[in-house]
């Protein structure tokens, strides 16, 4: 089974990895037979995060059966100061039962300013070389739905891997992807079906592993059955078809502009409102059935989608002429029924 190198980190990676978020919504058991499964279909890389509830701990327990030495872990935290980050990584090997952690990423970083303090004298990036040094972490990562954001943490060269959305529906991170590999950053692609809104998974894998941008994606992945049929999207690749390329394309127009593809443009809200969560969040809902996580989530938002008051600045600054007032009602309306 064909691999390729993560970047310059050395390891080598399978096109396809396992992403952790919905084996929130399974139970032990199952989880562990899901990564068995990998194991035994040539996946070699596992992503998680210290936010997904008890995905890291499933994980951790899966790898007693599944073997440690079979796989490269990564994981994540939202944290940007040296010593949230520090009791992090901590966490993370404690809940993983692990000695070491192959990638650790700085999570979802959306604004400059969490970059900034990153790497800051006392930012997580400190904690992060750190743990490096002591080996307890091998390599450093960064992940984010921004890409002007990402865009200037790949200038800095503690910066090993980046993970950033891509699919048929969303190919705003091309520019990234290039300038990466450029710099022999591993890419990691997250959200390979658009968040579960592209339907026709096969073809969205078969499309990202051809495109030359993409060192491993990541799809989320609930039950054996996923990992077959994924894994046989892309073990004996080939070209697109032109019938496919017509397929796919089809799909995106269905698609159309009512989707977000989380590029912020719409920000700053004059109330306050962090849109883009809105509908992260609500997708945790509506696609990927992880009901109480993305209601959790929502609730932590300190300005909620009830805030907006129709001034529609948002949907004049939209690249993609979305209904934002409308969908933010939307998700009023899904979080009220949680």
């Amino acid at each position: 089974m064909k691999k390729v190198l993560l970047g310059n980190t050395g390891m080598e990676v399978f096109v396809l990895g396992f992403g952790g978020i919905p084996i929130q919504r399974v139970s032990q058991e199952e989880a562990t037979e899901i990564i068995l499964e990998c194991r035994d279909r040539g996946i070699n890389f596992i992503d998680t995060a210290q936010g997904y509830t008890i995905s890291e701990q499933y994980i951790g327990n899966a790898l007693k059966k599944a073997g440690r030495e079979n796989f490269y872990i990564a994981t994540k935290a939202m944290c940007h100061d040296y010593d949230s980050m520090k009791a992090a990584i901590e966490n993370s090997l404690k809940s993983m039962q692990l000695d070491y952690i192959d990638l650790y990423q700085i999570h979802n970083v959306s604004k400059m300013e969490q970059l900034d303090k990153s790497f800051s004298e006392n930012g997580a990036i400190k904690a992060l070389l750190e743990a490096k040094e002591k080996g307890i972490i091998k390599h450093i990562g960064i992940t984010g739905h921004i890409k002007e954001v990402l865009l200037k943490a790949i200038e800095h060269d503690e910066i090993e891997t980046i993970q950033f959305p891509y699919n048929p529906v969303e190919s705003q991170g091309t520019e990234l992807f290039e300038r990466a590999l450029a710099k022999g950053i591993g890419t990691i692609a997250m959200k390979p079906m658009a968040g579960g809104a592209f339907t026709k998974h096969k073809l969205s894998l078969k499309y990202i592993a051809n495109s030359n941008l993409i060192s491993v994606a990541i799809p989320g992945m609930d039950s054996v059955k996923q990992v077959v049929e994924n894994v046989s999207a892309v073990e004996n690749l080939q070209p697109l078809t032109q019938e496919e390329m017509d397929e796919i394309k089809n799909e995106v127009q269905e698609i159309g502009n009512n989707f977000c593809r989380r590029c912020g443009y719409c920000k700053p809200c004059p109330e306050g409102i962090d849109i883009p969560s809105v509908f992260i969040f609500e997708g945790y809902v509506t696609r990927y059935n992880l009901p109480e996580y993305g209601k959790s989530r929502y609730d932590a938002l300190p300005v909620k989608a009830t805030a907006c008051v129709r001034c529609r600045k948002c949907e004049r600054k939209c690249p993609y002429n979305l209904p934002i007032v409308e969908k933010l009602k939307h998700a009023v309306e899904t979080f009220k029924n949680c």
